[in-house]
């Protein structure tokens, strides 16, 4: 097997350090020994943007928070499946993710940061919800393993039920909280429904093809008042 070459680490702001390698034509970002991402493993984070645009069709000028960028699988998803009336903010918290995507992986990351229909936001995503009224239509989290933080113990102010909360006050009249996770989590599962959300949990799999780990996504929205 080709030895993998190292491109980069990143220091996350109150968490640990990142470091990108290179196998061949593959890209993954490690935490440790954790992969926490691979270009070879698209199919979830694509899953992430496609089901939740697929919850907001019909929507007139739909403004998505993308919370953080990855390998931007998802933000390139959304953008092949949004019109051009769309907004897409995108918040990363490490400057060398966006750094590696118009660098070494410039070519994985296809133009998609330059589309008009995106405003790129260096910040902690928890920030940008809680600085929000009523703003978007669609929150899609993609951040750390998921409610179980591994890279940042500040991620779980945004799983927590402040932080749900927040997300809800962000979000316009029928919105839609998208969380991507590894793994099942029956807990946070109750603490969505707890907050008075109607909550949907979908299996997912990691390649595109179908095929790997499955992941969960849950999509969360406000119930109908009766």
């Amino acid at each position: 097997m080709q030895a993998r070459e190292f491109i980069g680490s990143a220091q996350v702001p109150g968490g640990e350090e990142l470091t990108l390698y290179r196998r061949g034509g593959d890209f993954m970002i490690v935490l440790d020994r954790n992969e926490l991402m691979s270009s070879r493993m698209s199919g979830s984070e694509e899953a992430l943007a496609n089901l939740s645009c697929e919850r907001l069709r019909g929507r007139a000028r739909p403004h998505l928070l993308i919370g953080g960028y990855g390998m931007g699988f998802t933000l390139r998803a959304a953008l092949a499946a949004l019109d051009g009336t769309a907004t897409v903010t995108v918040a990363e918290l490490v400057p060398e993710i966006i750094q590696w995507a118009r660098g070494p992986m410039a070519e994985l990351a296809a133009g998609c940061l330059d589309d008009p229909r995106v405003r790129l936001v260096q910040a902690d995503v928890a920030d940008v919800i809680g600085a929000a009224r009523g703003l978007y239509d669609a929150i899609l989290l993609d951040v750390d393993n998921g409610p179980d933080g591994l890279v940042r113990q500040a991620n779980d102010r945004l799983y927590s039920a402040q932080g749900i909360a927040a997300a809800i006050a962000a979000l316009r009249p029928g919105g839609i909280l998208a969380i991507w996770s590894a793994a099942p989590d029956a807990s946070f599962a109750r603490r969505l429904s707890r907050a008075g959300l109607a909550v949907e949990e979908v299996a997912v799999r990691a390649r595109s093809n179908g095929k790997g780990p499955r992941h969960v996504i849950w999509f969360a929205a406000k119930r109908a008042s009766r």
